[in-house]
Protein backbone atom coordinates (compact mmCIF):
# COMPACT_ATOMS: atom_id res chain seq x y z
CA UNK A 1 0.00 0.00 0.00
CA UNK A 2 1.45 3.39 -0.94
CA UNK A 3 2.28 5.87 1.79
CA UNK A 4 0.39 9.15 1.83
CA UNK A 5 1.29 12.27 3.72
CA UNK A 6 -1.13 14.59 5.47
CA UNK A 7 -0.80 17.08 2.58
CA UNK A 8 -2.38 14.70 0.12
CA UNK A 9 -5.10 13.20 2.30
CA UNK A 10 -7.52 13.34 -0.61
CA UNK A 11 -5.24 10.99 -2.56
CA UNK A 12 -5.37 8.54 0.30
CA UNK A 13 -9.15 8.80 0.51
CA UNK A 14 -9.58 8.28 -3.21
CA UNK A 15 -7.23 5.30 -3.15
CA UNK A 16 -9.16 3.56 -0.40
CA UNK A 17 -12.64 4.02 -1.86
CA UNK A 18 -12.11 3.11 -5.52
CA UNK A 19 -13.45 -0.44 -5.13
CA UNK A 20 -16.39 0.69 -3.02
CA UNK A 21 -17.38 3.27 -5.63
CA UNK A 22 -17.10 0.62 -8.36
CA UNK A 23 -19.46 -1.66 -6.44
CA UNK A 24 -22.00 1.11 -5.93
CA UNK A 25 -21.86 1.99 -9.63
CA UNK A 26 -22.36 -1.64 -10.65
CA UNK A 27 -25.46 -1.92 -8.46
CA UNK A 28 -26.84 1.39 -9.76
CA UNK A 29 -26.40 0.18 -13.33
CA UNK A 30 -28.09 -3.14 -12.51
CA UNK A 31 -31.06 -1.31 -10.99
CA UNK A 32 -31.30 0.87 -14.10
CA UNK A 33 -31.41 -2.23 -16.30
CA UNK A 34 -34.02 -3.83 -14.04
CA UNK A 35 -36.23 -0.74 -14.15
CA UNK A 36 -36.00 -0.57 -17.93
CA UNK A 37 -37.02 -4.22 -18.29
CA UNK A 38 -39.88 -3.92 -15.78
CA UNK A 39 -41.36 -1.19 -17.92
CA UNK A 40 -41.77 -3.78 -20.68
CA UNK A 41 -42.92 -6.88 -18.78
CA UNK A 42 -45.68 -7.36 -16.23
CA UNK A 43 -47.01 -10.33 -14.36
CA UNK A 44 -50.68 -11.27 -14.21
CA UNK A 45 -52.57 -13.87 -12.20
CA UNK A 46 -52.48 -16.27 -15.17
CA UNK A 47 -48.85 -15.56 -16.03
CA UNK A 48 -46.99 -14.07 -13.04
CA UNK A 49 -43.52 -12.57 -13.08
CA UNK A 50 -40.75 -14.80 -11.69
CA UNK A 51 -38.25 -12.37 -10.22
CA UNK A 52 -34.83 -13.12 -8.77
CA UNK A 53 -32.76 -11.35 -6.13
CA UNK A 54 -29.18 -12.44 -5.63
CA UNK A 55 -27.17 -11.37 -2.60
CA UNK A 56 -23.59 -12.32 -1.80
CA UNK A 57 -24.60 -15.39 0.20
CA UNK A 58 -28.27 -16.15 -0.66
CA UNK A 59 -30.72 -16.20 -3.54
CA UNK A 60 -34.42 -15.36 -3.44
CA UNK A 61 -37.20 -15.95 -6.00
CA UNK A 62 -40.84 -14.85 -6.10
CA UNK A 63 -43.84 -15.16 -8.37
CA UNK A 64 -45.50 -11.76 -8.46
CA UNK A 65 -48.90 -10.70 -9.80
CA UNK A 66 -48.26 -7.07 -10.78
CA UNK A 67 -51.93 -6.34 -11.46
CA UNK A 68 -52.99 -7.25 -7.91
CA UNK A 69 -49.60 -6.18 -6.48
CA UNK A 70 -49.21 -9.42 -4.56
CA UNK A 71 -46.71 -12.23 -4.20
CA UNK A 72 -48.18 -15.59 -5.15
CA UNK A 73 -45.34 -17.85 -3.94
CA UNK A 74 -41.75 -17.36 -2.85
CA UNK A 75 -38.66 -19.41 -2.02
CA UNK A 76 -35.20 -18.56 -0.73
CA UNK A 77 -32.07 -20.13 0.67
CA UNK A 78 -32.91 -18.59 4.05
CA UNK A 79 -35.55 -21.27 4.63
CA UNK A 80 -34.74 -23.99 7.15
CA UNK A 81 -34.70 -26.96 4.76
CA UNK A 82 -31.99 -25.46 2.53
CA UNK A 83 -29.25 -25.39 5.11
CA UNK A 84 -26.20 -23.28 4.46
CA UNK A 85 -25.03 -21.60 1.28
CA UNK A 86 -26.53 -20.00 -1.77
CA UNK A 87 -24.44 -21.41 -4.63
CA UNK A 88 -25.46 -22.86 -7.97
CA UNK A 89 -26.80 -26.11 -6.47
CA UNK A 90 -28.89 -24.21 -3.95
CA UNK A 91 -30.24 -21.94 -6.70
CA UNK A 92 -31.36 -24.98 -8.68
CA UNK A 93 -33.13 -26.37 -5.57
CA UNK A 94 -34.85 -23.00 -5.12
CA UNK A 95 -36.08 -23.15 -8.72
CA UNK A 96 -37.47 -26.66 -8.19
CA UNK A 97 -39.13 -25.66 -4.91
CA UNK A 98 -40.65 -22.54 -6.46
CA UNK A 99 -42.03 -24.58 -9.37
CA UNK A 100 -43.52 -27.12 -6.98
CA UNK A 101 -45.20 -24.37 -4.93
CA UNK A 102 -46.45 -22.66 -8.10
CA UNK A 103 -48.05 -25.92 -9.28
CA UNK A 104 -50.01 -26.15 -6.03
CA UNK A 105 -51.34 -22.63 -6.70
CA UNK A 106 -52.29 -23.56 -10.28
CA UNK A 107 -49.55 -21.61 -12.06
CA UNK A 108 -47.66 -23.26 -14.92
CA UNK A 109 -46.55 -20.35 -17.15
CA UNK A 110 -44.45 -17.38 -15.97
CA UNK A 111 -42.52 -14.38 -17.27
CA UNK A 112 -38.87 -14.51 -16.19
CA UNK A 113 -37.43 -11.29 -14.75
CA UNK A 114 -33.71 -11.59 -14.06
CA UNK A 115 -33.73 -8.15 -12.36
CA UNK A 116 -30.75 -6.77 -14.27
CA UNK A 117 -28.46 -9.71 -13.43
CA UNK A 118 -26.63 -11.60 -16.17
CA UNK A 119 -28.26 -14.87 -17.17
CA UNK A 120 -25.33 -16.88 -15.84
CA UNK A 121 -24.39 -18.90 -12.78
CA UNK A 122 -26.94 -18.83 -9.98
CA UNK A 123 -29.58 -16.97 -11.99
CA UNK A 124 -29.39 -19.48 -14.86
CA UNK A 125 -29.40 -22.41 -12.41
CA UNK A 126 -32.56 -21.07 -10.74
CA UNK A 127 -34.23 -20.75 -14.15
CA UNK A 128 -33.17 -24.28 -15.12
CA UNK A 129 -34.52 -25.65 -11.85
CA UNK A 130 -37.85 -23.88 -12.39
CA UNK A 131 -38.07 -25.33 -15.91
CA UNK A 132 -37.26 -28.82 -14.62
CA UNK A 133 -40.00 -28.36 -12.03
CA UNK A 134 -42.53 -27.75 -14.80
CA UNK A 135 -42.74 -23.98 -15.20
CA UNK A 136 -42.85 -22.71 -18.78
CA UNK A 137 -41.10 -19.50 -19.85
Amino acid sequence: MPQFSSENFSDWWRHGTENMIKTIEKNKNRLKRAKRVRGKITGTAERPRLTVFRSASHIYAQLIDDVARSTIVSASTLEKDFGKGGGVEAAKKIGLTLAERAKTKGVDTVVFDRAGYLYHGRVAALADGAREGGLKF
